[in-house]
């Protein structure tokens, strides 16, 4: 996650454990938020915590990069 947000770029602002969404099998889910002022995306994922983390980094790069360029093509 950024040490510096900018208020312009889509952030990872949290990754943290939870439970699975209903209908599906385990205990290795986490829950990631990337947020952009009021924009907020929000959703589920198995894995470690280090590997979902890397995810919603490479994520929120990508919806940043398609919004610099202006958007899908």
């Amino acid at each position: 996650m950024h040490d510096e947000p900018n208020k312009n770029q889509y952030q990872v602002t949290a990754v943290e454990k939870t439970t699975a969404p209903e209908g599906m099998l385990g205990d290795n889910w986490y829950r990631y938020v990337i947020r952009r002022g009021k924009q907020v995306i929000d959703c589920k994922k198995t894995g470690s915590l280090k590997t979902v983390t890397e995810h919603a980094e490479s994520v929120a790069e990508l919806i940043n990069s398609r919004h610099l360029r202006g958007g899908r093509k």
